[in-house]
């Protein structure tokens, strides 16, 4: 099993990824990054698959870079209300759901701290609830066959 990465480290390694970007993109990850931290003050900053994972009680949220658009997907986003209709991706999922940010996209920065807000409290909630526990009965034995016998 691999070690996480320290937080400090995930934090540099999504400044580092923002810098390298260098376009709108870069600029679109920072916006999405500070709506994030603003939405949770206890939100933490992690480097996974290459990409920014952001986790409270659990993933809340990546945030990978395409060619064409910023993909904020949400872990656990097919079990979230959202009124501000952010999601437009990854919407036949039993799961997840993404938001797929364009170059000219603006953000609606109160509907995504309300969305972050939902997500962190869904984890939470789904943190305390009991692990389920396998049943100590024994399962029914199936019933063996018996030979008819013809006279």
């Amino acid at each position: 099993m691999k070690k996480p990465i320290p937080a400090e480290t995930a934090s540099a390694l999504i400044d580092e990824k923002i810098k390298e970007l260098g376009d709108w993109r870069g600029k679109t990850l920072a916006k999405v990054r500070k709506i994030i931290q603003e939405a949770d003050s206890e939100i933490v900053e992690e480097w996974k698959w290459g990409t920014p994972v952001w986790s409270h009680g659990g993933i809340v949220c990546t945030g990978e870079t395409y060619k064409n658009h910023v993909k904020m997907t949400f872990a656990k986003g097919a079990a979230l209300n959202d009124p501000g209709g952010l999601f437009n991706s990854s919407l036949d999922g039993n799961v997840r759901r993404a938001i797929d940010i364009h170059e000219s996209d603006k953000i609606d920065a109160a509907a995504l701290k309300n969305l972050i807000g939902a997500a962190v409290a869904l984890n939470l909630i789904k943190g305390k609830s009991k692990p389920k526990t396998k049943s100590t009965s024994k399962a029914k034995s199936k019933p063996k066959s018996r030979r008819v016998r013809s006279k």
